[in-house]
């Protein structure tokens, strides 16, 4: 059996752990899909550049208004696809290369397949080839072995052929109808994105509004918006899945009673769970909250001296930002384990991206009552801004909360174009405690342009 100084689970942020400050380690590496996590193979990365395609695809729809006529005159599926997997296949292969075959990484040892906990710091490997597994311990381990979509149980759905995010992207040929189970940020994404390559898109979302964990106001304006885009199913269950022919066929249960939807691909959008259960962690004596994902401390350390976790098998925000950080903190507190850092998690900012755009940071109004806080709110449209004037945006804004006494603020939330870019120095001021009234007015915002839409928000808070 062998024994490492260090085991890594996982090459998404878990791979940016081993740097040079490592070579003297004898280190193991543990990969059971494509090198890169997550984020590089069927998340953040290609999604955005799906992303960006469809938002030149939908171009001509908001062109007429501005005087301009333009037409869609196809979508070549295949080369969206191959282009952005053209790119990003290469990447996995060559970092999943490099930590075999360069001479920087002769102190790494890379398993590829399936790891599982057999016993105190002591996981077996089943290799991906078939061959005999293999049994090793460590002193030290990190566990970055991300998520996997949820798929719920739904009568009739085994045998049937259904997508989720890890999968629609490398879809054959472009289908003419999608449904799209969920009212999340993935659902809002991919309906964005198929919709805009020309595919009917259903939405069936079991809640009243898209975008629920958002802002009440933004999810509200975002729903509002894509009823009018996309058939739009709320308080609706699917209750059972059946083929027909070569279109899927659910039955829900919805507010006026049964419905049937039809469609030739059936996207599941309903979350995602850690990869606790795969790893068997319990074996090690490794504890999970009820939602599966391991308890870390500030430190990131797990109740089992030695054992590490970072990204979307500890962090319920699941966001490649949030993992990067926390792979900096593990890799100090590694290093330097008599000087430990704690990671910062105070400001977690998000981005949907959809369109519209939505970005979001700190507390939502609802948060922000149900704590009991005193705050003030103020929004801004980016109709009232010049540069929204120029777009014709009449349905974008931004809203802010903030402590009344001290202009410190709580919580920022934008809907609209390039709200993702708009928020950071938000994002900045509630990092580094600068206070509205300072951030307003003791710097020149550039006019016209976007961030005058931050200026004017800020600018109408109530404070004392």
């Amino acid at each position: 059996m062998r024994h490492f100084d260090l085991v890594v689970v996982g090459t998404g942020s878990g791979n940016s752990v081993l740097d040079e400050r490592f070579a003297g380690w004898d280190v193991a590496l543990v990969e059971r899909a494509r090198f890169g996590g997550t984020c590089l193979n069927v998340g953040c990365i290609p999604t955005k550049m799906f992303v960006h395609t469809a938002d030149v695809a939908a171009t001509p729809g908001k062109a007429a208004r501005l005087g301009v006529d333009e037409t869609l005159d196809g979508v070549r599926w295949p080369d969206v696809r191959d282009r952005i997997f053209g790119r990003i296949d290469p990447i996995a292969d060559a970092g999943e290369e490099y930590r075999i075959a360069h001479e920087d990484n002769r102190n790494v040892t890379v398993y590829r397949g399936d790891a599982v906990f057999t016993g105190h710091k002591q996981l077996t490997i089943s290799p991906n080839d078939g061959g005999e597994p293999e049994t090793i311990t460590a002193e030290r381990i990190v566990l970055a072995a991300g998520g996997r979509p949820v798929v719920p149980d739904i009568e009739g759905l085994a045998g049937l052929t259904y997508f989720t995010s890890d999968t629609v992207m490398r879809l054959d040929t472009l289908p003419r109808r999608m449904t799209i189970v969920g009212g999340g940020f993935v659902a809002a994404e991919f309906a964005h994105v198929f919709s805009s390559f020309g595919v009917e898109v259903t939405i069936v979302a079991r809640s009243g509004a898209m975008l629920r964990a958002e802002d009440a106001d933004v999810s509200a304006r975002f729903t509002e918006l894509a009823q009018q885009r996309w058939d739009v199913r709320l308080h609706s269950k699917v209750v059972r899945a059946e083929q027909i022919g070569a279109a899927t066929r659910l039955h829900l249960e919805g507010p006026s009673g049964a419905e049937v939807v039809e469609s030739d691909v059936l996207l599941f959008a309903t979350g995602r769970r850690p990869n606790t259960d795969q790893l068997e962690v319990s074996a090690t004596g490794l504890i999970t909250h009820e939602t599966g994902y391991l308890v870390v401390d500030e430190y990131q350390q797990t109740n089992v001296d030695g054992i590490w976790a970072l990204g979307d098998i500890s962090s319920p925000w699941t966001l490649k930002h949030v993992a990067n950080h926390e792979q900096r903190v593990v890799q100090h507190n590694l290093l330097h384990p008599d000087e430990p850092v704690a990671s910062d998690h105070r400001f977690v900012p998000h981005a949907v991206f959809s369109s519209p755009q939505i970005a979001s940071v700190g507390l939502t109004e609802r948060h922000a009552e149900d704590r009991g806080l005193d705050f003030v709110v103020s929004t801004h449209d980016y109709a009232d801004i010049a540069y929204g004037w120029a777009m014709e945006d009449t349905t974008g804004f931004a809203k802010l909360i903030a402590d009344p006494d001290t202009g410190q603020l709580l919580g920022a939330h934008i809907l609209g174009p390039q709200a993702s870019t708009l928020i950071q120095p938000l994002i900045q001021a509630m990092s580094f405690g600068l206070d509205a009234r300072r951030m307003a007015r003791g710097q020149y915002w550039i006019h016209p342009a976007l961030p005058e839409l931050v200026e004017n928000a800020l600018l109408k808070l109530p404070l004392k």
